[in-house]
């Protein structure tokens, strides 16, 4: 088997487990035939069974599709953030690096001023204010911040790329910064910068159940976070949701962290 085979094989694997959470959530989705909410009261916190398989929440909500329209609804969220914020954050870095002086200083600055401050206390403080909160406000809130670690890692690349003789040669010969930085930095630095859409991604899957937990979530209640509030409320006689809720969390986040390793070169 050739390198390059060996190297699309790794990233395959290091992707799969996510494909897999999105097909069989999707999946579980579509077979509910309803609402991932829907109440049964009748059936409130029973157990696991043949016929849920996953057992039940409060007011009988079935767990099955309530967990994975919330998988769906976390992995999409943090997937789009993620992106965004390596579109944004990874040609500011490498602009500002290669214009060095004070733009490569303002922008450096700045990175440590949004890393500093805890993105989860001001995402309580923005959607503290908002009425009814929706994934579009947790998102635009997090996509604040998301584009930080890109963009140091971009500049911490390019400072390295731009004494590079490939580099020098494009500057002598008279290519603008424009063309150096889109044909000769960007493509240099993707993969290491790429590494980071997997660390993003996860601290988006586990913010945001963070976020429903204290009652911040989606206006929906569809959330892993919610499954969460649900099962520390009925620690004693459901403890099977506080566990359904914990491990769904905790599979989402492993797999978008696995996946994040599909860019390593």
């Amino acid at each position: 088997m050739s390198p390059r085979a060996r190297r699309a094989r790794a990233r395959a694997l290091h992707l799969l487990p996510l494909l897999v959470i999105v097909a069989v959530s999707a999946l579980a989705a579509a077979l509910a035939g309803g609402p991932a909410g829907r109440l049964d009261p009748a059936r409130a916190w029973c157990e696991p069974s043949a016929a849920r398989p996953l057992g039940c929440g409060e007011a009988g909500v079935d767990l099955v599709p309530l967990v994975a329209s919330g998988e769906l609804g976390a992995i999409g969220l943090a997937v789009l953030v993620a992106l965004l914020g390596f579109a944004v954050g990874t040609p500011l870095g490498a602009a500002a690096a290669l214009a060095r002086g004070r733009f490569d200083r303002a922008v450096d600055r700045a990175c440590d001023l949004v890393q500093a401050f805890p993105s989860f206390i001001l995402a309580l403080a923005v959607l503290s204010a908002v009425r009814a909160p929706s994934r579009l406000h947790i998102g635009f809130v997090f996509a604040l911040t998301a584009w930080a670690p890109f963009t140091r890692l971009a500049l911490a690349q390019t400072r390295v790329l731009r004494d590079a003789p490939f580099v020098e040669a494009a500057v002598a010969l008279g290519r603008g910064r424009a063309g150096v930085l889109a044909k000769h930095v960007v493509p240099n630095l993707l993969g290491v910068v790429a590494v980071q859409l997997g660390s993003t991604g996860a601290a988006i899957v586990v913010s945001e159940a963070a976020l429903a937990f204290v009652g911040l979530g989606p206006r929906d209640g569809v959330s892993l976070g919610g499954v969460l509030d649900q099962g520390v409320a009925a620690m004693l006689r459901a403890p099977h949701v506080l566990v359904v809720g914990a491990l769904a969390v905790f599979v989402t986040s492993a797999a978008m962290l696995v996946a994040g390793r599909a860019a390593e070169r």
